[in-house]
């Protein structure tokens, strides 16, 4: 019975568990759900605003026309920043402390719409013509730092997309050399061939040069006669003349005795 008590507790306990987790999950995703229900009925009053601002615009005159142009401006510029600021956060986080500075305009921006909301229900044009260039010129500024970094930030993505626009061409121009290397390959094959032809060349000519070479010397060297142009023996030892005097005794014919 203990142990069954004990499985019995176990089970419980898990139960509570489960449940408490499940009732969490449905408290947050209930909450996820109204904020984001509460996000886009901003948005529609404040497209809905916008129309009608803009509808006054062109449709009133004087100070009232004034005023919802002043606001229909305010409301343009923090818009237009809020969107490119959060359309380049994904890729840039330094935009995160952009976003913090728009949140901070965005706080001014709220506090002087409301001053020219009620500055638009002011029955006194006196009073509307006194204030309105004082709001005005907060409107300028407001929107002057808005628009100041929306301009940065998108200066800021064309850079980096002309630097990421730069390299990738690079590697694109890498990776086609890449895939041409049979060029490369041939270009160096065609030059060891030439070598290797102008070495054979030049070793099958070099025996036979030799060779016509000696024959032209000894060309050269040879006589006449055909003796070769060196002294020889007897000519060293200055027998020559001697010999030839001697041989050319023993060539004359003897005289016999009937001539004398």
């Amino acid at each position: 019975m203990d142990v069954l008590g004990v499985m019995v507790g176990l089970a419980l306990l898990f139960g509570l568990v489960v449940a408490a987790l499940v009732v969490v999950g449905v408290v947050k995703a209930a909450r996820a759900v109204g904020e984001k229900m509460e996000r886009q009925e901003a948005k529609a009053r404040r497209a809905v605003e916008n129309v009608t601002l803009k509808a006054k615009t062109y449709t009133q005159t004087g100070p009232q026309g004034q005023i919802s142009a002043v606001r229909l401006g305010l409301r343009t510029s923090l818009s237009g920043t809020r969107q490119v600021l959060e359309g380049g956060l994904t890729q840039d986080g330094q935009l995160t402390e952009s976003l913090a500075l728009l949140a901070r305009l965005d706080t001014h921006a709220a506090e002087l719409d409301g001053e020219l909301r009620t500055l638009e229900r002011e029955p006194d044009v006196g009073r509307i013509a006194a204030k309105l260039p004082e709001l005005r010129e907060r409107a300028e500024r407001i929107t002057h730092s808005a628009e100041t970094m929306r301009w940065a930030a998108q200066d800021r993505m064309h850079r980096f997309a002309d630097d990421e626009l730069g390299r990738l061409s690079q590697e694109c121009e890498n990776e086609a050399g890449a895939l041409r290397h049979w060029d490369a390959a041939a270009g160096a094959a065609g030059a060891g061939s030439g070598a290797r032809s102008g070495a054979a060349s030049g070793g099958a000519a070099g025996p036979g040069a030799a060779r016509e070479a000696a024959r032209d010397g000894a060309a050269r060297n040879a006589l006449p006669d055909g003796t070769s142009g060196r002294p020889s023996a007897e000519e060293l030892l200055g027998l020559s003349d001697p010999l030839a005097k001697l041989a050319h005794r023993l060539r004359k014919p003897t005289a016999g005795p009937s001539a004398g």
